[in-house]
């Protein structure tokens, strides 16, 4: 390299050394190799190939690659968030040291948003910080928190508006991207993984984002790695490290302005008005070898191979001189030896507290109070429903009417208890939709150490009991008295608690699978067919326990509680 490169490299190497020192979180990482074991036939698979990068504060480190690139595993090994059946080797340092970098630990925000659509914006932060902040801390010290956190994002005009849901409109994609980010802030981390935060938005939006967490890290002196697809000129200009990656291995790494300079030097220059990370994504994306083979014949495409270099060699053939070029490169060495002095510097960080810091019970009736408001705006979680059961009540109510009181009254009233018992238990399974949206923000909750499942159980089961309640005594109100069962309020209070325990054991299954089975279709078949699985062996046991204490069973007298005048 000439000396011009030198004297570029020397204004390259100086800000992320600058930067480090200032304090908060600095991340190298080195010789950085993940591995997915074979089985069943299947060779193994490399998906890191000893990386080298570093991540200091107040810069933004992009990860840029076509899909199957390593984006997400890196991001992920980076964070500790790798699966446990793939293999990772390599140091990973946060200030020089070896850290645990797992749930909580780190602020790690998901490619989707996972959000309940009920909530307003306010809401939602205001709960998160309510389940995470100390429970020491009074309301006006949470709301002041939630405050600068919706202020720090750009959220303060939107944060009466519900973020949205099928019936409701709400809020825009990419506000709804940064209330994600602020929901990981709250706790004010020095060092924020972001797995591609630009997905699904349009230019704007997604600039929006990107100047957001540029703010964060300059002013917040916070450190940032983010990994990206395909950015927009404007939203490239922004990031401040650039981390290409191409079937595992690093294509580049260092200042994102000095990017295409090393393309350039490689023998394939970004064209003037080109954006230069579609020209990056260009040279390593082997699906363009597929359009270039389909219009082979195309004269005025063998006319442009003349003057484009990229259409004169093949995907992988570029893609292994720009690995092979960056690996003997001064870029490369340069990048060695600024994690080198980065791991010198002795990086003042206060320790982050894993997890949340309210108590058990502040989280309990948190979560109570979160879910009970989901579930009564949520249209078809419970009040739908409600409005079904009781028309199907009215409906089973007229045909069963008035069926007398004689012998043949007695199999009357018993089918129709069966029925009640049985179809609308069965209906309880419409409420997996929603089963599935709340379980996603539970896994995610979860999974960054928000709260523990004792605590989501105890008050779901909480807040849906006055709906289940609501539901049953509904029901059981119209039919019981319809049909003239045996008069008495202790024996429509047994046939209405019944009905509650059935509906409650159904929706503890169906939110069993929801957890097995995150898929709609799926999830209701198998729930469909684990309950008509469950009732002949449950109706089984009965009969088996009904001989072995026949004189217990006759006693209770259980049918005639259904038969008037008994």
């Amino acid at each position: 390299m000439g000396e011009g490169n030198g004297t570029a490299w020397a204004g390259a190497l100086s800000p992320a050394a600058r930067y480090a020192e200032t304090g908060g979180a600095s991340l190298t990482w080195e010789n950085l190799t993940a591995v997915l074991p074979g089985s069943g036939g299947r060779p193994t698979k490399k998906l890191l190939q000893g990386l080298y990068g570093y991540a200091v504060p107040g810069r933004i480190v992009a990860i840029m690659g076509p899909s199957g690139s390593g984006k997400s595993t890196l991001l992920d090994s980076l964070s500790g968030r790798l699966a446990r059946n793939v293999l990772q080797t390599g140091k990973v340092l946060l200030n020089g040291k070896k850290r645990r970098l797992d749930f909580g630990a780190v602020a790690y925000v998901t490619q989707e948003n996972v959000l309940l659509g009920t909530l307003t914006v306010r809401e939602t932060v205001t709960y998160s910080a309510q389940l995470r902040l100390p429970s020491s801390m009074s309301k006006a010290e949470v709301r002041r928190v939630v405050d600068d956190t919706l202020d720090e994002m750009g959220l303060r005009e939107c944060a009466e508006r519900p973020i949205g849901t099928w019936h409701l409109r709400g809020i825009s994609g990419g506000e709804k991207k940064r209330l994600c980010i602020a929901l990981e802030i709250l706790t004010r981390p020095r060092l924020l993984f972001l797995d591609e935060p630009t997905s699904g938005l349009d230019s704007a939006s997604a600039f929006s984002v990107i100047e957001t967490l540029r703010t964060l890290a300059i002013d917040g002196g916070r450190t940032i790695v983010s990994s990206v697809h395909q950015p927009s000129s404007e939203v490239f200009a922004l990031f401040d490290d650039l981390c290409l990656l191409s079937s595992g291995e690093s294509v580049y790494f260092g200042d994102a302005k000095l990017a295409p300079q090393f393309f350039a030097e490689t023998g394939f220059p970004c064209p003037s008005r080109r954006n230069p990370s579609d020209h990056f994504l260009r040279c390593v994306n082997s699906d363009f070898d597929d359009v270039a083979t389909a219009l082979k014949g195309s004269m005025k495409l063998r006319a442009e191979a003349d003057l484009d270099p990229l259409l004169k060699y093949s995907t992988t053939e570029i893609r292994e001189r720009l690995v092979d070029k960056y690996r003997i490169s001064d870029y490369a060495m340069m990048v060695r030896n600024t994690i080198h002095e980065i791991s010198k510097i002795e990086g003042v960080m206060e320790e982050a507290v894993k997890g949340s810091q309210a108590t058990w019970c502040k989280q309990l009736r948190t979560l109570t109070k979160r879910s009970y408001i989901n579930m009564y705006r949520d249209f078809g979680y419970y009040r739908l429903r409600i409005i079904i059961y009781v028309l199907m009540a009215i409906c089973l109510g007229t045909i069963y009417y008035d069926v007398g009181n004689g012998y043949t009254a007695i199999q009357a009233r018993a089918s129709c208890g069966g029925f009640v018992s049985g179809f609308m238990t069965f209906m309880s399974i419409g409420g997996f939709p929603s089963f599935i949206e709340e379980m996603k923000v539970f896994s995610l909750e979860r999974q960054n150490g928000h709260y523990g499942v004792a605590a989501y159980i105890i008050s779901n089961f909480l807040s849906s009991m006055p709906f289940l309640l609501t539901m049953s005594w509904a029901s059981a109100s119209i039919t019981y008295w319809m049909v003239k069962f045996r008069p008495g309020f202790s024996y429509f209070a047994f046939f209405a608690l019944n009905l509650y325990g059935g509906v409650s054991v159904i929706e503890s299954l169906m939110m069993i699978i929801s957890a097995l089975v995150p898929n709609f279709l799926m999830g209701l078949i198998l729930g469909a067919g684990v309950i008509v699985i469950l009732q002949p062996i449950f109706s089984s046991s009965i009969y088996v326990f009904h001989h072995l204490a026949r004189a217990f069973w006759c006693l209770t007298g259980s049918m005639l509680a259904f038969c008037r005048g008994s």
